[in-house]
C-alpha cells in the first residue's frame, strides 16, 4: 500500500473527513484491520485565508508546496490538497515534487465523465467559481459543460463558506439558501451539482435534490485510495 500525503488544515474540518474517509475506504476494500498510511501536514488557516482575501496567491503556493516537499521528504508516495480553492496554485506543487499529485477537478471529472453527464452546476468559494484553474480541467479535459450562479447568488455562497462551514456553523437558513440557488438551476437542465467546497456536503446532502451530487472531497478520497492499493 502506497503512503498518501496530505495538506491540511484549510479548514481543519474538511482535513478531518479527509482522514476518516481514507481509512474507512482502505477498510472497506482490503478488510481485517487494515487502515490508510497516511502522512499530514497541517497548515495555519488564518494565515492561508488572509492571503486568500488579499488576493495573494504567490504567497499561498510557497507554503503549500513547502508543505509538498515536507510530505515528499517524510515518504509519501502521492499529495491530495485537502480542500478545492486552493487547487489554484497546484502547478506550482507539481513543478516541485517528484512523486504524483492528484488534482480534485480530475478526480471529478473522471466519475462525471463515466455517469455521461454534461451540464454541471459548480458551487463553491467565489475564487473556484469565477476563476478557470477549476471549470478549465472540467471543460477542456472532460467535456463538461460548467453552469456557476449569477454574480449575487456566488456571493452569498461564498460569505456562507467562509463566515459559517469553515468555522464548524451549519445553518438551516444557508441550507436554504444554497437549495434555492440550485433549484434555479435545475430549472434550466443542469444535470449534476458539483460541491466544489469540501464542507458543502456537510450541509447539502445527496437526498435534498432530484440529480446527483459530487462530493469533491469523497471523489478524491476515492481516487486516492485506488492508486494507493492499485485498484484503479
Amino acid at each position: 500500500m502506497k503512503t498518501i500525503g496530505l495538506i491540511g488544515g484549510m479548514g481543519w474540518e474538511s482535513s478531518k473527513l479527509y482522514y476518516e474517509r481514507l481509512n474507512k475506504k482502505v477498510n472497506e476494500v482490503l478488510g481485517g484491520s487494515h487502515s490508510a498510511k497516511i502522512i499530514m501536514v497541517s497548515v495555519d488557516f488564518d494565515e492561508i485565508e488572509k492571503l486568500t482575501h488579499a488576493h495573494h496567491w504567490e504567497a499561498i503556493a510557497q507554503i503549500v508546496k513547502n508543505s509538498a516537499n515536507q510530505l515528499e521528504q517524510a515518504g509519501a508516495d502521492m499529495i491530495l490538497l485537502c480542500t478545492n480553492l486552493i487547487h489554484i496554485v497546484s502547478d506550482t506543487i507539481v513543478e516541485n515534487i517528484s512523486v504524483p499529485f492528484l488534482h480534485i477537478a480530475d478526480a471529478t471529472g473522471q466519475l462525471i465523465q463515466e455517469h455521461k453527464a454534461k451540464k454541471i452546476l459548480l458551487l463553491g468559494t467565489k475564487y473556484t467559481m469565477e476563476k478557470d484553474f477549476y471549470t478549465k480541467t472540467l471543460e477542456n479535459d472532460y467535456g463538461l459543460e460548467i453552469i456557476v450562479p449569477e454574480a449575487r447568488e456566488r456571493a452569498e455562497i461564498h460569505t456562507i463558506i467562509y463566515k459559517e462551514l469553515l468555522k464548524g456553523l451549519f445553518t438551516q437558513a444557508s441550507k436554504k439558501t444554497i437549495l434555492e440557488i440550485i433549484h434555479k438551476a435545475l430549472k434550466q437542465g443542469v444535470e449534476g451539482v458539483i460541491l466544489g467546497c469540501t464542507e458543502l456536503p456537510m450541509l447539502i446532502k445527496e437526498t435534498d435534490i432530484d440529480v446527483p451530487t459530487y462530493d469533491t472531497g469523497a471523489i478524491h478520497v476515492d481516487k486516492a485510495i485506488s492508486m494507493a492499493i492499485n485498484t484503479h
